[in-house]
This record gives C-alpha cells, sequence and structure tokens, in this order.
C-alpha cells in the first residue's frame, strides 16, 4: 500500500510546491505569516509530483535556524517521505504582527506572493495593529472646523431611521462624535473628517465624486465634479443625475406630474451611498460615474467583504464593512443597508421596474455596479419636449414676475433646486437671460 501523502493535490492559498530549497523562499514563509499561514513544500515540483531532495536531513536543521535569525519567527519543518524519495513540510502559522523580510512586507493573495508598498502597506500595517484607516486620527483639526449643515444633515437622516435615541441626537457635536467613534482622544479620526468637514480632500486626495455622459466608451460628452462633506456629496450627486445626466420622460396623471426616469431612483441612490460608505480612500482615486444612454457605471476602489464571491454577491451578508467608522455612521444616519440587502433593494428595484438585475463585479480592489435598460430610449424627441416646455414655463413665470425667487420656480414647475439652477445657467449661457442686481433684491431680464 502506497503511503499516505500529508500534502495535498494541488497549490492554493495556503500551498505552495517548490522542487528544492533556496534561501529567497524565505519570502513565501514571510507571505504566508503576513496572511492566513499555510505550508511549503520543498521537493515537490509544479505539477504536483514528489521529486525528493537529496539534502532533507541538512535542511531539516538549517530552515528552522534562517527562518528565525531573518524572519523572527518560529516554523515547524517535517521531514516526510514518498515511494523513497524524502521531501519537507514547512509550516507556517499566521502572526498577529507584521513580519518583514529585509524590510520587505510579503504577503499570500489567493495563490500568489505580492510584496507590500504604499497604501496597500500603509494598510495592511495598520490593521496587523488593530486600526482601519479611517480610523486613524487627524492632527490639526478641530471639532469647530467642521461643517454645521453636514451634523444638521446627519441628526435629519438618523431621526428619520431611528438607529439612534434622541438623547445621542441632542449631544454638542463632539458629544454626537464621541458616541460615534469618530474621536480618539482629543483627535477627529479620518472618517469625521470626510464626513463632516466642508473639505476633507485638503487631508485625503480624490475624497470626491467625477460624473461624465458619455456617447461611446471613447467620446466624453461633458462632465462634473462633486466636492465637500460625504453628505453634500451625496445629496448633489443624486440632484445632478437627475437633473443634468439622466432623461425623464414626463407624463401627467390627472393634475399630478410623474418623471419617469430609466433606472429607479431609489437603486440608484442605494448604488451611490455604497459606493461613498464602502470607498477605499486610502489609494487617492475619486468615485466615477459614467452614464450612457442606455446604462449607468458605479466606479469605486474598494474591497467586497472576504466571505462573498462576485457570483454570490447579492445573497450573503458582509463579514464586515470595509470602513466600519464611516460606514457605521451612514449605518446609523438611515443611509445604507448591511451591502446583502443594499444589493438585494437594487435587485428588486429593477425587477419592478422591468429592467434587468444590476451586474456586480469585484476584481482585485475595483467594484463596479452596472444597471442596464431594456426600454429603448429613443424618446428623445418627447424628452427635448419636455425640456423646452420646461425651459418656456420658467420664462413665463419670470415674465409674469421678475423679481421670482428660486424657491417659488421650483414650487411652479415641480423641479428640484438644482434643476432650476440648471436651466437658468443654461438660459444664460443662451443669451436668453440675464440677472440685475444681486441674489436679494434683483431681478430677471428676458432677452
Amino acid at each position: 500500500m502506497q503511503p499516505l501523502q500529508r500534502s495535498v493535490k494541488r497549490e492554493n492559498q495556503n500551498i505552495e510546491w517548490k522542487e528544492s530549497w533556496r534561501d529567497e523562499y524565505l519570502k513565501w514563509i514571510c507571505g504566508f505569516a503576513n496572511a492566513q499561514g499555510g505550508k511549503l513544500i520543498i521537493g515537490k515540483n509544479d505539477d504536483g509530483v514528489i521529486v525528493g531532495i537529496a539534502n532533507a536531513k541538512k535542511l531539516l536543521d538549517e530552515i528552522p535556524n534562517k527562518v528565525k535569525d531573518i524572519l523572527g519567527i518560529l516554523v515547524e519543518v517535517n521531514l516526510l517521505k514518498q515511494t523513497g524519495k524524502e521531501y519537507l513540510e514547512i509550516v507556517v502559522e499566521s502572526y498577529p504582527y507584521p513580519i518583514s523580510y529585509k524590510g520587505q512586507y510579503h504577503y499570500r493573495s489567493g495563490a500568489t506572493k505580492q510584496e507590500l508598498k504604499g497604501a496597500a502597506l500603509d494598510k495592511f500595517l495598520l490593521e496587523k495593529q488593530g486600526k482601519r484607516w479611517d480610523g486613524v486620527p487627524v492632527p490639526h483639526v478641530k471639532v469647530s472646523d467642521l461643517n454645521k449643515n453636514a451634523f444638521d444633515s446627519f441628526r435629519e437622516q438618523a431621526a428619520k431611521s431611528k438607529r439612534l435615541t434622541t438623547e445621542i441626537l441632542q449631544e454638542t457635536n463632539k458629544g454626537l462624535l464621541e458616541k460615534l467613534h469618530l474621536l480618539e482622544g482629543k483627535l477627529l479620526k479620518r472618517a469625521a473628517i470626510l464626513l463632516f468637514h466642508p473639505d476633507p480632500e485638503k487631508f485625503i486626495t480624490g475624497a470626491f465624486i467625477k460624473i461624465g455622459y458619455f456617447k461611446t466608451d471613447d467620446d466624453l460628452q461633458f462632465h462634473d465634479t462633486i466636492h465637500g462633506h460625504l453628505f453634500d456629496q451625496v445629496k448633489n450627486t443624486m440632484d445632478l443625475l437627475l437633473t443634468k445626466y439622466l432623461k425623464a420622460s414626463i407624463r401627467y396623471d390627472g393634475i399630478n406630474r410623474i418623471e419617469e426616469y430609466p433606472f429607479p431612483e431609489s437603486a440608484l441612490r442605494e448604488a451611490l451611498l455604497n459606493a461613498v460608505a464602502h470607498k477605499d480612500y486610502s489609494l487617492g482615486h475619486p468615485i466615477q460615474i459614467s452614464v450612457y444612454d442606455n446604462k449607468i457605471i458605479f466606479w469605486n476602489e474598494g474591497e467586497l467583504p472576504d466571505q462573498w464571491t462576485a457570483k454570490k454577491l447579492a445573497l450573503k451578508h458582509p463579514s464586515r464593512p470595509f470602513n466600519p467608522d464611516m460606514a457605521s455612521t451612514f449605518f446609523r444616519a438611515g443611509l445604507i443597508e448591511a451591502w446583502g440587502r443594499g444589493t438585494l433593494k437594487m435587485i428588486s428595484e429593477c425587477k419592478q421596474a422591468g429592467l434587468p438585475a444590476p451586474v456586480f463585479t469585484a476584481e482585485a480592489a475595483d467594484i463596479t455596479v452596472e444597471f442596464k435598460a431594456t426600454r429603448s430610449k429613443t424618446v428623445e424627441k418627447t424628452v427635448e419636449k419636455t425640456v423646452e416646455k420646461t425651459v418656456e414655463k420658467i420664462l413665463e413665470l419670470i415674465a409674469q414676475d421678475p423679481t421670482i425667487t428660486i424657491k417659488k420656480l421650483q414650487a411652479e414647475t415641480g423641479l428640484s433646486r438644482r434643476g432650476v439652477e440648471y436651466n437658468i445657467d443654461r438660459l444664460k449661457s443662451d443669451g436668453k437671460l440675464e440677472r440685475i442686481g444681486p441674489d436679494k433684491g434683483g431681478k430677471w431680464k428676458i432677452k
């Protein structure tokens, strides 16, 4: 009977095969120690065939000493034998603190070893210390530097969600930050800067959102960037999507004006909120939203929870949010659900609208959510007529009352403030409208 082979039949995240020993394989041991641990088999080729090693007994003594001297850790080295051939099994435990190989940090990911550098290294070192990127404190920023409107927005949303008590919501801004675990001692965490500072980009590169309208993948027609604290970014991005980027068909049910967008508004909002809450802000790139005539794509850098696969994305609950401090704050405000419930909501909303389910893709550090339209969007003439009627309505109201306010134009047209301002800006740029005097006390002039 053939002896039992202790190693597995193929390489994977926790197994690596090498035909012979080289000291550079200490990097692989370092990678295992920094990840989930694993086994390095010496004397086995890439096809999984035991080829044996001639100096197995000598290496049995040398390898543990080299690992201890260079990496500063202990490993178990076992001498095994199969069909008369000796080979070694090096068993590496996962270490709770970072292990370096001559100043380099290696990490086992999938079936490959990577040297960690830059943002990836920063993130790894923080996690080994039990911290997350958004939980790092930021010096030289005071609570008084934060935006009052951002706190008002949070309190309003949290009151609606009822996930925080009235007592907590009545705390001072500093007290609220303490309850949300956004302070470390007297210092604000990065999550607090993103959520409540009027200009988080002063401290965090790429903390904004880009939207572009594309005719084709290489034909960008126009674009916008949205800045400010995250609550403003979400609000202003949705306003821009609904008033400038998505063409709504308009119908009337009796006297009620009904706008029908090519994609469900609530599903788009859910995708945007999840992109903002789960983005990896350490990598320095903005969230990107690409709008086409028949699809819209949300892209952000980040990670899905470890237990998920792309195939079962909408069917499992996450193990943890990527940015626990920030995502927790969004959750308490009632802005996001757990990722599993959020994706199910997007799927359900699209199904009710007669659209295919959104496509979720997670590759490396990229997450995309793509919504596709099945209904023909060749209703541009109808949309153009609707836009023309809206413009005519604004001009008619101004002609009747040259001192009319934006707020009253909103009420009369049914548009959002952003929608009214967008149409007025178009009229100004087309030379059809002029503002005389200040915002308060001035008046409009139709050319």
